[in-house]
């Protein structure tokens, strides 16, 4: 078992790749009497087309199966898997992205009960024809039910805007038709190519021993058989670097309007510590431009264009990266007009100094400092970053080594009016009431 040491934050994190594949990661927490276990994939509602398993031709399922085989993970033909968690005093759940699938528990007692369920019930599909279609059913209320929340669908909405191919423009759950085509075999076939040990990671934190958590998983996965590990290949459609539209409308029964601009990342080809590089000196200079100590902030807060709901905020994945401004607002026009004038002026000049970067970059460690004391908040992202070759507790050093150039570098990725979109979510007109 490896031990990495991290001086600046006293942590330790120990690390071990199984033999059949998996690994483990462990970070005792001193002082915490709850412990947290995410068992991940890297496997999301991306991942659409691929060659399965043991087959040399391509395919293509139905959108949302990843979520669906979430949702199906936990059913089994003796029961409901909650109860057992249940049993020994632990709070389970799960949770399917763009890019990865996680099944979790979080408790004060019985880790190695707890544990051993969670990797028997990850490591043991079952599915039926009966059970699929009895989910559809369920799984299409849950759709419907984002369906008319106008927030999901500002957000996905913007999305759709951006790309042309991808499937990150694909609501993660996928649609009522969708899922309706979904089979058991369609499940398995996705189960055994991307829920191998070798595709997997396994994180422990919190009032854990990590020699003991560390057998206690060897043990498990000793006790079981896998076919080898091979590549999975996934497969994409080029994508263009422009946006796919400009401008969209969607009236929704809402009282004031949402509007949104999102802005689509050229550069999305990075791994490791250059892509954590680049994702926060792009989260910086959109703290620059549009945060709360800003002047753009001071000027649309003063003119009444936005309200409590003002947020901005940047995802960055292999393969697609975009940025997102917006408000619920009266006056959608000025508000979309004014964030798209100051990105554009930063393509030009940056209106800050390295006396301002260093203030928001203090401001930056300060909060992820205190995130790193949450063994919830680490539990969540510390796969997100591992699956893209980074570090999470390499963020305060790289912030310490950002500059203004590095920021203006990085914020040419979303320059560029091919790169922008707006989304305006409006209510009926007085006809259509």
């Amino acid at each position: 078992m490896e031990k990495i040491h991290f001086d600046q934050l006293e942590e330790t994190l120990y690390y071990e790749k199984l033999d059949n594949g998996l690994d483990v990661y462990i970070l005792p927490k001193k002082g915490f009497s709850k412990t947290f276990v995410t068992f991940t994939t890297k496997y999301g509602s991306i991942d659409r087309s691929f060659v399965p398993l043991g087959e040399e031709e391509a395919i293509t399922v139905p959108d949302g199966i990843a979520h669906f085989l979430e949702h199906k993970m936990f059913e089994k033909e003796d029961g409901d898997v909650f109860q057992k968690f249940s049993q020994f005093g632990a709070s389970a759940n799960a949770f399917t992205s763009f890019t990865r699938t996680a099944y979790l528990f979080s408790a004060t007692d019985h880790i190695k009960e707890s544990t051993n369920t969670l990797l028997d019930f990850v490591q043991q599909p079952y599915f039926t024809e009966q059970t699929v279609n009895k989910e559809k059913g369920i799984i299409g209320q849950e759709i419907q039910m984002y369906d008319d929340q106008p927030d999901w669908r500002v957000y996905f909405g913007s999305i759709e805007n951006l790309y042309h191919n991808h499937p990150v423009k694909i609501d993660i759950a996928g649609t009522v038709e969708s899922i309706d085509g979904i089979t058991a075999e369609h499940l398995y076939t996705c189960y055994n190519t991307f829920y191998h040990p070798s595709n997997m990671l396994l994180f422990a934190i919190g009032n854990v021993e990590p020699e003991e958590m560390m057998q206690t998983i060897r043990d498990n996965q000793n006790a079981k058989t896998f076919a080898p590990a091979t590549p999975i290949q996934r497969l994409f459609d080029e994508e263009p670097s422009a946006v796919a539209v400009a401008d969209r409308k969607l009236q929704m029964d809402v009282q004031k309007p949402k509007a949104y601009v999102s802005f689509k990342a050229r550069e999305v080809s990075l791994q490791g510590r250059d892509m954590m590089k680049h994702e926060l000196a792009i989260e910086l200079g959109l703290d620059l431009l549009y945060g709360r100590s800003s002047k753009f902030y001071e000027d649309i807060y003063q003119n009444g264009w936005i309200d409590e709901s003002y947020s901005y905020d940047f995802s960055l994945e292999k393969g697609f990266g975009f940025a997102m401004v917006g408000s619920d607002t009266a006056h959608p026009q000025q508000l979309l007009s004014a964030v798209k004038d100051v990105m554009n002026e930063a393509a030009i000049a940056l209106p800050f100094t390295q006396e301002d970067l260093d203030r928001v970059k203090r401001r930056k460690i300060g909060f992820t400092l205190r995130a790193l004391n949450s063994i919830e908040f680490i539990a969540n992202q510390f796969t997100r970053y591992k699956f893209n070759d980074m570090n999470l507790f390499d963020i305060v050093p790289v912030i310490e080594e950002l500059t203004v150039a590095d920021v203006k570098e990085a914020l040419t990725s979303i320059t560029g009016e091919t790169q922008q979109s707006t989304f305006i979510i409006e209510p009926p007109t007085k006809e259509q009431a």
